[in-house]
């Protein structure tokens, strides 16, 4: 068992003709992943790297039984190819598109809860299961199978963040990059239930950044609900009041979502914290010898 996905996805590529979506249609490929179908309109019929493309994603999903979507459509189409998905019965998408409007993320949001589908993202690196399947743009080279599960809201902390984890001896059970915007289709809380059930899973990392008061809620849901060890970073802590900080959901706002209060929350759920993300590989170690004995 793993978190969300396994080694029957069955993957198709939502805007796969394209730049992105060919070169990580490789990459997923590559790591082991059922890629069945891609969906480009007006150009079904043709071939990506031996995966067949289709019109529409219904279309796809009929001839491929394809149960999970990864979205590489420009972001003014992205709320129309994650819509048509759900439609489709596709249960599980991955949204790498970045700069999808406000409003068009809120419709993706509640169209996806409304019809029991899940959403990962937008302007995310996806969810991997080392040894299984990868939908999204995480790096192959940094995973390897291990017990120790991921999830965060950053991109590129998150690939630094696992290959110090492989680095060190570990390795992953499942990793979801969350992505950083205002809105997004899976939160911290949402994800933590899913490793708690997961019997793969023997410890969480969690990787938070400034802005909003998700890893403030998480803190709270891990304190009353989740019964494993949490090591957890928040990035951003010499940013100052009221700046962005690279995410459009990274922004502190009259005193809330700095990381000091983020950090003392997770430290008051009993979580270990690190200063730095070099330090997250040893906590982790320390904290499962700690839970063997």
């Amino acid at each position: 068992m793993t978190v969300l996905v396994d080694a029957d996805t069955r993957v198709v590529v939502q805007g796969i003709t394209g730049h992105q979506g060919t070169v990580h249609t490789v990459q997923m490929k590559a790591f082991g992943t059922k890629v069945v179908a891609g969906v480009t309109p007006g150009k079904g019929g043709g071939e990506v790297e031996g995966v067949p493309v289709f019109n529409s994603v219904a279309e796809a999903v009929r001839s491929t039984g394809a149960n999970a979507s990864v979205i590489f459509v420009p972001a003014p189409y992205a709320k129309d190819a994650y819509l048509e998905a759900v439609d489709a019965g596709i249960r599980l998408s991955v949204a790498v598109t970045e700069h999808i409007p406000f409003h068009d993320m809120l419709t993706m949001y509640h169209y996806g809860r409304l019809h029991g589908a899940q959403l990962i993202g937008p302007n995310c690196p996806g969810i991997a299961a080392p040894g299984k399947a990868k939908v999204g743009i995480i790096p192959n080279v940094v995973f390897r199978p291990g017990r120790v599960g991921v999830i965060s809201r950053s991109g590129t902390l998150t690939y630094e963040i696992v290959n110090g984890i492989k680095e060190h001896g570990l390795g992953q059970s499942t990793c979801i990059g969350l992505g950083g915007d205002p809105v997004v289709g899976t939160s911290f809380v949402d994800a933590l239930p899913w490793f708690e059930a997961d019997p793969e899973t023997d410890l969480v990392v969690l990787v938070g950044e400034i802005g909003g008061t998700a890893e403030e809620e998480a803190a709270e849901f891990i304190q009353r609900k989740f019964s494993k060890p949490v090591v957890a970073y928040v990035a951003g802590r010499s940013a100052p009041p009221g700046k962005r900080m690279g995410h459009a959901g990274a922004i502190i706002a009259r005193g809330r979502g700095t990381a000091e209060s983020k950090l003392a929350a997770l430290r008051a759920a009993g979580a270990d914290v690190a200063t730095f993300p070099y330090e997250i590989p040893g906590l982790v170690a320390a904290r499962l010898d700690s839970a063997r004995r």
